[in-house]
Order: C-alpha cells, then sequence, then structure tokens
C-alpha cells in the first residue's frame, strides 16, 4: 500500500526520533505536503525533511497535534490486523497481572496504540476513540476485539470531551450485543455495581486500584471521610477493611444512589453513610460542626485540564486539600490524589506541605501512589504519567 507522505520541516524529526509520536501542525512542511490536501484520519508516511521515512501514522489536518505515528516500519499501516497484534500484546501484560478480567485492556499511545482505550469488564468491553485515525477504524476495532477476548458485548463512550480537539462528535454507541445498565465488578473483594452506559469516563476508574488496596492498611477502628466519592470506591474499601465508619460524598445524586447501591451489597450500610453535597460545602460545614475524621480521602477530577486551567486549577486544589486537613484528627491520615497532568508531582507535594504550616500541623508523606500498570507510562510522552496520590500524615507541631 502506497500511503501519501506527510514532510516535517528542518529538525522537526528529532522528537519522534527520540521516541515521541506526535506531530504538531506547525512542524510540517505544508509547502510540500499542504495539511489541506488530507481528510481526517487518512493514513500518511511521515518523512523528515529530506524525504527519509519515519514510519506510518495517520492525520487530522484540524488538530493542533495533527499527525500520531504508528509504526516505525513503513511497511505497516494501521488496520485490523496491526491493531489485533498490539491489543494481544497488551493483553500479555494484563493477564500476568490480574487473575481476573477487569483492567484497562488498551492505554493509548502507552500500548502503542493512539486514540485509543479499551477498559474491560469481563464479557463486555468499553471503547473510548480520541482521534479521527481510530474514528475511522471502528469495525476494525471491534473486529480486533472478538478476535482476542471474544466479549458479549461493546460499548462505544465516544462522549468525551477530548474528542472535540478533533472536531469528532460526541455520541454512546452499543457496536455488539446488549449492554446492562449495571455491571458487576469485584475489587480486593469488595463487590461493586457501575453504570457504564451513563457512568463518568467508562463507568469506572481502574487506575487507583492498587493505591486503594494500599490504603486499606491506615483505616481499622476509624472513622472515614470519602470525598468525591462517585461510586463508593475508597469509601467502601474502608468498611471491607474494618473502619469503624464512613461517609462518603458526591455532589451527584445518581453517584449518592450507587454508594448506596454498593455499600448494601456488601453489608455495609450500617457503617456507611452518604450524603449528597458539593465537596467544598460539606467540608466547610463539617469544619464548622467541629467534626474530625481519622482518615481524609481527596480523588477529586481534574481541576486542571488544559494549560489555561492551571492557575484558577491550582487555587482549588490548594483550598481543598486545606479544608480537608482541618476536619483531620490529631493524628489524621490525608490521601490526595490528582489526576491533572498540569498539576506536576512536586506542585501537589508542596501544596500539601503549605496547607500544613497554614494550619501549623507537622506534615510526614508516608505512602506515594502511581496509576495501577494498566495504565503504563510511554517514557517519551510524560502526558501518559497524569496520576498522583499522596499518603499524608499530620500531627499537632
Amino acid at each position: 500500500m502506497t500511503l501519501p507522505p506527510l514532510r516535517l520541516n528542518k529538525n522537526e524529526d528529532r522528537r519522534l526520533r527520540a521516541g515521541h509520536v506526535w506531530v504538531f501542525s506547525n512542524e510540517v512542511d505544508t509547502k510540500v505536503t499542504p495539511l489541506t490536501a488530507f481528510q481526517p484520519g487518512d493514513p500518511v508516511l511521515i518523512e523528515d525533511a529530506a524525504g527519509h521515512a519515519l514510519g506510518t501514522g495517520y492525520v487530522n489536518p484540524h488538530a493542533l497535534i495533527c499527525a500520531r505515528l504508528v509504526s516505525r516500519d513503513p511497511q505497516y499501516v494501521l488496520d485490523q490486523s496491526l491493531i489485533t497484534h498490539r491489543l494481544n500484546i497488551a493483553l500479555s501484560l494484563r493477564a500476568r497481572l490480574f487473575e481476573t478480567p477487569f483492567y484497562r485492556l488498551a492505554f493509548g499511545d502507552s500500548d502503542n496504540l493512539p486514540g485509543l482505550v479499551v477498559d474491560r469488564y469481563g464479557e463486555i468491553a468499553v471503547v473510548q476513540i480520541a482521534t479521527a485515525g481510530m474514528e475511522r477504524l471502528k469495525n476494525e476495532i471491534v473486529g480486533a476485539l472478538e478476535k482476542i477476548i471474544r466479549p458479549r458485548a461493546v460499548l462505544f463512550r465516544n462522549d468525551a470531551s477530548v474528542r472535540a480537539l478533533e472536531e469528532l462528535p460526541s455520541y454512546v454507541e452499543t457496536a455488539v450485543g446488549e449492554i446492562p445498565e449495571q455491571v458487576a465488578i469485584e475489587e480486593n473483594g469488595v463487590r461493586f455495581e457501575a453504570p457504564l452506559p451513563t457512568g463518568q469516563k467508562t463507568g469506572w476508574f481502574y487506575d487507583q486500584r492498587m493505591n486503594r488496596a494500599r490504603f486499606r492498611h491506615y483505616v481499622k477502628g476509624l472513622r472515614v471521610l470519602d470525598v468525591f466519592s462517585y461510586l463508593g470506591a475508597w469509601g467502601l474499601q474502608a468498611a471491607a477493611a474494618g473502619a469503624e465508619s464512613v461517609l462518603c460524598v458526591d455532589s451527584s445524586e445518581r453517584a449518592v444512589e450507587g454508594i448506596r447501591r454498593n455499600a448494601g451489597l456488601n453489608g455495609f450500610s450500617e457503617r456507611v453513610s452518604v450524603e449528597r453535597e458539593d465537596a467544598f460545602e460539606v467540608l466547610k460545614r463539617l469544619r464548622a460542626a467541629r467534626e474530625r475524621f481519622d482518615v481524609v480521602v481527596l480523588d477529586p477530577p481534574a481541576f486542571i485540564k488544559r494549560k489555561k486551567d492551571i492557575k484558577e486549577g491550582t487555587l482549588a486544589y490548594q483550598r481543598l486539600n486545606q479544608m480537608a486537613m482541618q476536619v483531620l484528627a490529631k493524628d489524621g491520615i490525608l490521601v490526595s490524589c490528582s489526576c491533572s497532568y498540569h498539576l506536576p508531582r512536586e506542585d501537589l507535594k508542596d501544596i500539601l506541605l503549605k496547607g500544613s504550616r497554614h494550619i501549623d500541623r507537622f506534615m510526614e508523606l508516608v505512602e506515594e501512589g502511581h496509576q495501577a500498570p494498566d495504565h503504563p507510562v510511554h517514557p517519551a510522552i510524560p502526558e501518559t504519567a497524569y496520576l498522583k496520590a499522596f499518603f499524608a500524615r499530620l500531627l499537632p507541631s
């Protein structure tokens, strides 16, 4: 198959040769290969300024990241065969790590499948596509999944805001079988039900799996507050690990209903209480009431989604963490998380330090957490290392 070339400007191949896979629109020699000549998702042969092949990829002339390298071998193009091969490679890692088929099967660039995320819920696969190149291959993606994991059902959750960057429409679509309203999940021996068609992202957050497992060591016999609880993933793990009581808080009525249902599934209804309230408001109210918790978990959504959000988002993280510290008991544990790539790990650490000093508490960092290994990091793409978690102990000064 002969592919049309996408020629780069002089020296703009350095990042690709160093391991990256993105091409930005200002790196393209538009005099030789005008972007207007391409349709979104077109396969291309990416070349350096001298015309030497760097590999194959796909293009979107409307996007800032206008091309993504798929293979450094020019004989391979992105088709069902290559998708199947790479999903098999991704599967081999997950099968080694997890005893049951509940995990992120494909994590985009980190699994050499740019623009594609697949979460597996037993016999159900939930697919998220973020790029025009992958959007063109929906049928091939389904075909590859049917070949390697034989799913009973496949759901496209193509309603993420990132699709707007590629001028792609937002939709939720069942491609194979029937998707139930709720799917059963078990994590660390705790049972949950997650709403795949209507839940956040793909319905569940596998990326915090290992951090929640570590969290269980900190809660026995203690009073726990789980803020931004969603379906109770942290709070119910605490109850299972012997917490005396757990308060789960979320602003979504649907999430609150899900927490109550999941607490009931595990027989935790007497020890787990649930409140629907804004996180900042509930922390303000609890402080005013002089309530104190032995352990507080903060696992908020990304306050910083783009660079322009950094100032406002950083202030939100600062305010949230300081308010959480103010409802911690004398020897309390704060688990503070951020999924904002644009908030570096060191900045979150600094936020915690400043918050502890502001309320005149001594803080020691006990553990640091990262995203689970089914969300591997591409070493040349810092954006793939996004999740941060700190386990901090706060004591009187």
